[in-house]
């Protein structure tokens, strides 16, 4: 009987084929950078950003759908169905109600102000300081965000091919960083549309492969309802159970919500459309795109239990991380297949590398519009403009790749970056909510609010965070078994291991603060909820604004006729560069 290492090696076959489709995808990419950056003696702000606001719906759509969906989800959405079922699924609910609540409470409103970065809203609804508040919290999730994004795809390619993380990591961010500083938008955008459609060509053949040589599709959802894992919602109310419908249904609403319709990496692909209607076209095709690969990628999940059912490769250690089972799957199932291999891998690395680079290009606009034309003295020449912005994307790139050398030696860094995302989110959507629905709260109570959410989520996540790693809070898995390997694997270690978890000492979930065990699906509400109860009980100390003052276009469209400007009032001017689109503003 094999052992687990010749398992290993005989897995890795990634041949030249494979290594051809994997650098073709890398050589595309390039070659796009090359073209719009060279279409273009001299490219504008405007067209560096936003691609002059004159990008098309689909394009955009697919654009939206690859930055979303990181190499993260992409490996831990099918890890995630296998381990606990089909549960996490149904926030498939939560995508589509963020889609109407984003298309008709938030989205008209940035769409039609001229603006470039959405923590430019802050200032012109509150002050400079919300602006400043926005624009480093941002900072700080992107750079604790993307050596992760690069780490875990290159963690992929480490199992299939043997290449060292250190070695594929500085190749992806050269690349990257190439194409987004040469091209702008217009070539993150189109490098997004090859990824997406590299990303869903991966996941099909992994599926209809994998379905094909169990005997179809029927067998793997047999396997999967009589291990429990194909389940109807869970209608629980208690919040800290860690998946039901209420908490990825209205959690779900929220937190999509504050990702996609105040997050500056994904508002800045609506804000370059020229039209509102363009925009919620867009909005439409990224919901049914982001649906079917998340279907994709649960039954991917269902299709690797039917196969591992009866010798769990986690528990074996033939997969050594989480991380690594759906490459294993992959090498499994496509190894026999010249260059399918290297298909999905090039796959997997797309959805990092659109992810890379949206974050790269959306802090270039924040550093340009928050960090730097707010403190110089007369303004930037076109030159100036375009070598700052692109010397952010090569620094943030540069970063990046020192970072994953800290993120390869924390163990739990997976976690504090869920920690840190959790801790940033909630207040910075709560503010935007205040600012665009409570049109008499100022900004010395959204202030307020929002640094107390940023202490409250800090202390609650992070707390969490420790629980869940000192084994006080363990979620229980559906039925693993590895009663029929075809290998041999160290048995008596893992029956050691188990019976350490059981004698653990420490202390029990009963007695970790309840607080800290609520869903990691209600962080962002819980976050954005605090910001706005404190904002609204701080107006009894703080001065309110007259709600007639604020300029309705920066509200919310279904409030808008409440707060028309007094008639004897003058109408407060929005600042020139955040002039409305004139042909699109319907009040």
């Amino acid at each position: 009987m094999d052992n687990i290492e010749n398992i290993l090696r005989d897995l890795q076959r990634f041949a030249w084929p494979d290594y051809v489709a994997f650098v073709a995808m890398f050589l595309l990419c390039i070659g796009i950078g090359i073209y719009f950056g060279f279409m273009k003696k001299s490219m504008s702000e405007d067209d560096y950003m936003l691609g002059g606001r004159k990008m098309l719906v689909v394009p955009i759509a697919f654009s939206l759908v690859a930055s979303f969906i990181s190499g993260i989800t992409l490996l831990g959405l099918p890890t995630e169905v296998y381990s606990y079922g089909i549960q996490y699924l149904y926030v498939s609910f939560g995508v589509i109600g963020m889609g109407i609540v984003m298309g008709v409470f938030y989205l008209p409103v940035f769409h039609d102000l001229n603006i470039t970065s959405t923590y430019e809203y802050l200032e012109v609804r509150f002050d400079r300081r919300l602006r400043l508040f926005g624009s480093i919290m941002f900072a700080i999730m992107n750079v604790a965000y993307l050596p992760i994004v690069i780490y875990v795809p290159a963690l992929a390619f480490n199992q299939v091919t043997g290449i060292g993380v250190h070695t594929i990591t500085p190749i992806v961010c050269i690349i990257c960083v190439f194409y987004t500083s040469m091209g702008g938008l217009k070539a993150v955008v189109w490098t997004d549309v090859v990824q997406a459609v590299s990303m869903l060509g991966a996941l099909a053949l992994v599926a209809i492969k994998g379905s094909m040589d169990i005997g179809g599709a029927s067998v793997v959802v047999e396997r999967a309802w009589n291990s429990n894992r194909l389940e109807p919602p869970d209608l629980s109310i208690d919040p800290t159970v860690r998946h039901t419908f209420w908490c990825l249904f209205l959690g779900g609403i929220v937190y999509w919500t504050q990702t996609n319709a105040v997050s500056q990496n994904m508002i800045q692909r609506y804000l370059s459309l020229p039209t509102l209607a363009d925009a919620r076209k867009a909005l439409v095709i990224f919901c049914v795109g982001v649906l079917i690969l998340m279907a994709l990628c649960g039954y991917n999940g269902l299709l690797i239990y039917a196969t591992y059912q009866n010798c769990d490769p986690l528990t074996t250690k033939l997969a050594k991380a989480r991380d690594q089972l759906l490459p294993l799957f992959v090498m499994d199932t496509l190894g026999e297949l010249p260059g399918m291999t290297g298909l999905f891998i090039a796959g997997v690395f797309s959805a990092a590398l659109s992810s890379l680079s949206t974050c790269l290009n959306s802090m270039s606009a924040v550093v340009l519009e928050d960090f730097v034309k707010p403190y110089v003295k007369k303004p930037l020449s076109s030159r100036a403009t375009n070598w700052v912005m692109r010397m952010v994307v090569v620094g943030i790139g540069a970063l990046c790749v020192a970072l994953v050398y800290v993120v390869e030696h924390m163990g739990t860094v997976l976690q504090l970056t869920m920690s840190l995302e959790s801790i940033t989110n909630g207040p910075l959507f709560g503010i935007f909510t205040i600012g665009i629905f409570m049109p008499w709260i100022s900004g010395n109570s959204a202030i307020l609010g929002g640094c107390v959410g940023v202490v409250v989520m800090s202390w609650v996540s992070l707390n969490a965070q420790w629980a869940i790693a000192s084994g006080a809070i363990r979620y229980q898995t559906k039925p693993l078994n590895v009663d029929q390997c075809s290998y041999s694997f160290n048995a008596a270690a893992l029956v050691s291991s188990a019976a350490n978890a059981t004698h653990l000492h420490g202390p029990s979930a009963e007695d970790i603060f309840p607080l800290y065990r609520i869903s990691y699906m209600w962080y962002t509400t819980l976050g954005a909820s605090v910001t706005i109860i404190v904002a609204l009980f701080s107006t009894l100390f703080f001065s309110t604004n007259v709600p007639n003052k604020v300029d309705p276009v920066l509200l919310t469209p279904c409030i808008r006729r409440f707060f028309k400007p007094d008639s004897h009032e003058p109408k407060i001017e929005v600042p020139l560069q955040h002039k409305l689109r004139s042909d699109e503003v319907a009040l």
